[in-house]
């Protein structure tokens, strides 16, 4: 009895310090920018991101079955709390080519100016953390937060100084790409159970609790008209947050060990950022009021199959197929993103009892694509935002300087070792090879209209480092 009782105690007392860790990594989440599949990361533990990015269609942990697919949770052999960290560099830059009319100083005609700048946001930390609970020999517990989207750019204070008009102290300028500063972060906390109906099959489902934050901001022109315009102001109204909620399905087939195959769903998640930007303002760029609008963006719904073989005890490769639907999102749509399928391939290899050696590669064609955006005044709505109209190159200026989410392809390794039956260390190495698009079309310098381009290029790289102890 008193064995009984100890052993009880101390489980409870781990469950305990992981709770009180799970809330703590919750307030540590820092602003980020992170983007890989659209503004979703390829995977949010390093087991998954070693890998690719898979965990749909095998079993790859189960703490990040928890996010990917729920149903795997039920291979659990072991209660398990795990919570780690990711840090992201992404490798921004924005480029103009005959885009503005760059000031020469007082004495001075403007000229059509070039400039390529780097965004000065560039390094994140993401924090996930994950606990899994077996009740019984069938039904699986667990609960995760996860950081699984995000992006953003700073380029305040970057490039030369264009001319946008004249008033009575002379030529009214600012910087030439506008001061633009975005950030979007976006996380999961994932309550699942998973049940094994039969060796064979497993079903899985959550609840996914949304938090998400968005602050968007630029330098933009006001009182304008085909001449010029007078001034300029801060259009940002401020970091927004909105929570929502949104849930996911998912089933599991596992062949004797040796074949595996799975299916995933999530639903579409809606968050409404609160006087986030003067739309209305920024559309006409006739007045400035400073009458902040709502902002709403809808996280997708997501399908994904895979499937995985296990051909020895220490080796196994798995293949996972997503679809995003960027097309159908509210917000995303409205800035014209493409739906994306993601293909991604991981392998693990068990080079001895304690050490995995892991690798992968991801590929998702970017949802944001090269376009020609005619004459930057364009007085044709190619979108609306939040009802209010806006011509095709300042969609794509938002797109390509606030939020470039453009990377495709990524190559991940990594690895995990056990030091003891309960306490283990996985890592992972993610790069995201540089990826540019650019839109076309005609500015209006002052004096006439010219060919020119707007620009965006992407790099990434990601270390992920976790912590595991099972109990």
């Amino acid at each position: 009895m008193i064995v009984k009782y100890f052993k009880g105690g101390f489980l409870m007392k781990k469950r305990l310090l992981a709770l009180a860790v799970f809330t703590g990594l919750i307030g540590v989440w820092q602003t980020g920018a992170f983007a890989t599949n659209g503004d979703d990361l390829i995977g949010v533990t390093p087991n998954s991101e070693a890998m690719g990015g898979i965990g749909v269609g095998m079993p790859v942990g189960s703490v990040d079955s928890i996010f990917r697919n729920p149903a795997w949770m039920s291979v659990a052999r072991s209660n398990k709390v795990q919570f780690g960290g990711m840090l992201f560099m992404p490798s921004v830059k924005a480029e103009s080519n005959n885009a503005f009319t760059q000031y020469n100083g007082p004495n001075a005609n403007p000229t059509p100016g070039s400039a390529s700048v780097d965004s000065s946001a560039n390094l994140f930390l993401v924090p996930e953390i994950g606990i899994v609970d077996r009740i019984n020999d069938k039904l699986v517990f667990g609960i995760g937060a996860f950081g699984v989207s995000g992006m953003g750019t700073d380029y305040s204070g970057k490039g030369p100084q264009q001319v946008i008009g004249q008033n009575s102290s002379g030529p009214v300028t600012i910087p030439a790409f506008y001061n633009m500063r975005t950030t979007l972060q976006f996380m999961r906390i994932i309550p699942a159970l998973s049940y094994q109906i039969n060796p064979m099959i497993s079903v899985g489902a959550g609840i996914d609790f949304a938090y998400g934050s968005l602050d968007m901001n630029a330098t933009l022109p006001y009182g304008c008209t085909p001449t010029g315009c007078s001034g300029y102001a801060s259009y940002g109204g401020g970091q927004s947050t909105a929570l929502g909620i949104g849930g996911q399905l998912g089933v599991a087939f596992n062949f004797g060990n040796f074949v595996y195959a799975g299916l995933s769903y999530q639903t579409p998640i809606s968050l409404t950022y609160r006087h986030v930007f003067d739309f209305k303002d920024a559309s006409l760029n006739q007045n400035f009021t400073g009458s902040f609008q709502d902002l709403k963006l809808e996280q997708p719904q997501e399908l994904a199959f895979g499937v995985g073989i296990a051909p020895t005890d220490k080796w196994n490769v798995g293949a996972d197929v997503r679809w995003i639907n960027w097309s159908n999102a509210n917000g995303y749509k409205d800035f014209g993103w493409k739906d994306q399928y993601v293909f991604a391939l991981g392998t693990s290899y068990k080079v001895m009892p304690k050490l995995t050696l892991r690798a992968g590669f991801n590929y998702a064609r970017s949802p944001i694509r090269s376009n020609n955006f005619g004459y930057n005044n364009s007085q044709t709505p190619a979108a609306y935002i939040d009802g209010y109209p806006f011509n095709q190159y300042a969609i794509d200026f938002f797109n390509l300087y606030g939020f470039p989410a453009i990377t495709e392809e990524a190559v991940t390794v990594g690895g995990s070792y056990q030091f003891t039956n309960t306490f283990g260390v996985s890592l992972a190495y993610e790069h995201d090879f540089q990826n540019s698009v650019t839109d076309s079309g005609y500015c209006y310098n002052g004096q006439t209209y010219v060919p020119c381009s707007i620009s965006a290029k992407n790099a990434e790289d990601a270390i992920n480092v976790a912590l595991e102890w099972r109990f």
